[in-house]
């Protein structure tokens, strides 16, 4: 029954992405480990390609409506690529299965992924849950007079390079504020190019798994990316008539309670 719930979900995911531009990668990685019983490690590598091949066909979309800035893209990408790549090719392969005991809690490289994507996911939650004052600080019209903020951009890139390395997580909640307030793109050029950035980011990073011979099931990973691709196909159709700030809060609410049923679960009721 988890398998199917979990094959849903791969909809669910795809809808959010193409109507909100992220967020619904968030929710990668807790289907595949607790509805899919993928490894949580595996599971961060899963959803970089379940991600970014989704996002290519969103990006795809918006780019034939010219809703994509390939400038700002080509800018975010320079230190977000590079900073993915050696994350999922460096540093993943190195951290020890074991790192160390606390009482009872063996503190794994698995749970260490899991908790640092629950904090991740509670992060993501607030930023949604406030979409309607944040709406009012990200309109573009009070930010058509600033100059393009390259330091702010490149900085943002470096650190979703990173989360997105490490979580198997495209980052939408961090970019879309970060082309907003230093691109001064408009809402629905954002939504587009965060897609375009996210994609590219995400399948770098699955190479870096690639490259370091992270084992593949490609019937599995193949069949849960149809579920998905349909559901962006679905939500960037939907876009046209759904304002996905309205969707924010409410999704963002659910993606708090999922990060802390995740930080509860493998930190207090352990089994």
């Amino acid at each position: 029954m988890l398998p199917y719930f979990g094959y849903f979900s791969a909809i669910f995911i795809g809808l959010s992405l193409g109507i909100m531009g992220g967020g619904g990668s968030i929710l990668t990685v807790p289907v595949l480990v607790y509805l899919m019983g993928v490894s949580p490690v595996l599971s961060t590598a899963y959803s970089l390609f379940v991600v970014g091949s989704t996002s290519v066909v969103g990006a795809a979309g918006y780019f034939r409506k010219g809703l994509v800035s390939l400038k700002t893209a080509v800018i975010f990408l320079i230190p977000s690529l590079l900073s993915v790549f050696a994350v999922r090719k460096l540093l993943m392969p190195a951290i020890p299965h074991e790192l160390f005991t606390l009482g009872r809690l063996v503190f794994t490289k698995d749970l260490l992924v899991l908790v640092a994507f629950a904090v991740l996911m509670v992060v993501a939650a607030t930023s949604m849950i406030r979409s309607k004052q944040a709406e009012v600080v990200l309109d573009e019209d009070l930010h058509r007079q600033q100059a393009f903020n390259y330091p702010l951009i490149l900085g943002i890139g470096l650190v979703v390079g990173g989360l997105t390395g490490f979580v198997g997580a495209g980052g939408g909640f961090l970019i879309i504020p970060a082309l907003v307030l230093g691109a001064r793109l408009p809402m629905k050029l954002a939504v587009g190019t965060s897609l375009a950035i996210i994609s590219l980011n995400s399948l770098i990073g699955f190479t870096g798994d690639l490259s370091a011979g992270t084992p593949i099931a490609w019937g599995f990973l193949l069949g849960f990316l149809a579920f998905a691709l349909a559901g962006i196909v679905l939500g960037t159709y939907l876009a046209r008539f759904i304002p996905g700030a309205r969707l924010k809060p409410a999704f963002g609410w659910f993606t708090l309670a999922m990060g802390t049923f995740i930080l509860l679960r493998e930190l207090v009721f352990t089994p």
